[in-house]
């Protein structure tokens, strides 16, 4: 069963745990419990280019190594990323 507590938090809890709840809490219906949901947004710029970076420990395992092939093709792909997401 759904439950709404007074600040439009959503529980989920079978009615004999109720009196677990935060006080003020009232019984909801599903539609009602789904309205409250955050809907999900689209990706920020931000986010989608941290998915696509490639491991920092790439980039200091060449630094570490002395391997400037290894360094450059990190900043390569780094900077490829930043050109399919640029920032707003």
């Amino acid at each position: 069963m759904n439950y709404k507590d007074p600040q439009n938090n959503i529980h989920v809890i079978e009615p004999e745990f109720a009196h677990l709840l935060p006080a003020g809490s009232v019984a909801i219906t599903d539609e009602e419990a789904e309205a409250l949901r955050p809907k999900p947004t689209a990706p920020t710029y931000a986010q989608l280019r941290a998915a696509e970076y490639p491991p920092v420990a790439d980039y200091i395992d060449g630094i570490v190594k002395g391997d400037q092939t290894q360094v450059d093709a990190y900043i390569e792909k780094c900077l490829a990323v930043k050109s399919r997401f640029p920032k707003p």
